[in-house]
């Protein structure tokens, strides 16, 4: 190789100058490699402990729902079966967070094994949790608004249909990760785990529809579900003669609040990635970056507690779980009956549960 044939080849080269075929080098398009020093400092001081955190509420606040599910209720009815499949979602999804705290505090040490089973895992749980938890609500919508319909359709078979469609729409979204995720070694930083291993123009093409999957199916979706199916529900509870209406409607408004809070942040600044992508747009800009750090695991929080939110809510988990402590802990015994027994219960229906 001549002296000019390997200038132009290192110019190619650090340059990221890459067709779709891996083997040719053009000089008429430039890839810029930003550097994210600076994104990754702020990462490795403030995620991991964070995934911790989330690691731990998931671990505990999960384990006691299905504690609860085990000693006080059976899966004969829709609503637990869908439960048991969000409390899977979540602790299949918050399993993934050791790894990736340790991640952003060094480098990849799992190896590209690893690197593909975690990535495709987090995906499939962050998925899963979000397509239940509008499942749930779904449900809760034909309980209370269609209740003698409901009545004949919300069987077993049909709690574990939906759910098995929403493993195989988790299990097929994550796809791309499966494909994608790959270990690099990215001299000075290290091992990454990361999309590698493919084309610029693949890579985006993926990314992209990635970014729009996940505004589309998971965000907006769920979301104009959630508001209409709740919007229907304080109707109809409006119009009984309910007692406690007021409190219901309260919960319910605090359900779509947090919903609305902690998943909007997140999934606006995913759709203002794609437009920039989409755009052309390569400037090494670090905005989104820290934007997407903290909406993401504002995001993730909900995402670990939320089967804890979604049952302790309803006055039959909370029934549960003072029989728990009233069990493990005795000096607790005589304050939780007490305060069992000073509560009125004027008005109990199975289209109230929830509250």
């Amino acid at each position: 190789m001549g002296d000019d044939q390997y200038d132009e080849y290192l110019d190619g080269f650090f340059n990221q100058n890459f067709t779709d075929d891996p083997q040719h080098v053009i000089k008429n398009e430039t890839v810029i490699l930003c550097e994210k020093s600076n994104v990754i400092q702020f990462g490795a001081a403030f995620i991991p402990t964070f995934y911790y955190m989330n690691f731990l509420l998931s671990l505990v606040g999960n384990g006691l729902v299905l504690c609860i599910i085990y000693k006080y209720e059976k899966l004969s009815t829709v609503t637990n079966i869908f439960l048991l499949n969000l409390v899977i979602s979540d602790l299949l999804f918050a399993c993934t967070l050791p790894f990736w705290a340790v991640y952003h505090r060094s480098e990849w040490i799992f190896g590209p094994f690893l690197c593909k089973v975690v990535g495709s895992l987090y995906s499939i749980g962050f998925s899963s949790s979000i397509l239940f938890l509008t499942l749930m609500t779904f449900d809760r919508y034909l309980a209370v608004v269609h209740a003698i319909t409901a009545a004949q359709s919300r069987r077993r078979v049909y709690a574990f249909c939906m759910s098995s469609i929403v493993w195989f729409l988790s299990v097929l979204a994550s796809l791309k990760d499966m494909v994608l995720f790959n270990v690099r070694d990215n001299k000075p930083g290290g091992w990454v785990c990361e999309e590698s291993g493919y084309t610029y123009q693949t890579i985006v093409k993926w990314q992209l529809m990635g970014y729009y999957q996940q505004f589309g199916l998971f965000f907006l979706l769920p979301l104009m579900m959630v508001f209409y199916c709740y919007a229907r529900i304080t109707i109809r509870i409006v119009s009984t003669r309910i007692q406690e209406k007021c409190r219901a409607v309260k919960l319910i408004f605090v359900i779509i609040f947090t919903f609305f809070i902690c998943w909007t942040p997140y999934n606006v600044v995913i759709l203002l990635r794609a437009l920039r992508l989409s755009s052309g747009d390569r400037s090494c800009s670090d905005d989104l970056d820290y934007a997407e750090y903290v909406t993401r695991n504002i995001a993730y929080l909900y995402c670990c507690i939320s089967p804890v939110f979604y049952t302790f809510v309803g006055k039959k988990f909370q029934s549960h779980f003072r029989k728990l402590l009233a069990k493990h802990i005795p000096c607790l015994k005589s304050t939780i009956l007490s305060s069992q027994s000073s509560r009125t219960t004027s008005f109990r229906s199975p289209n109230t549960e929830y509250y």
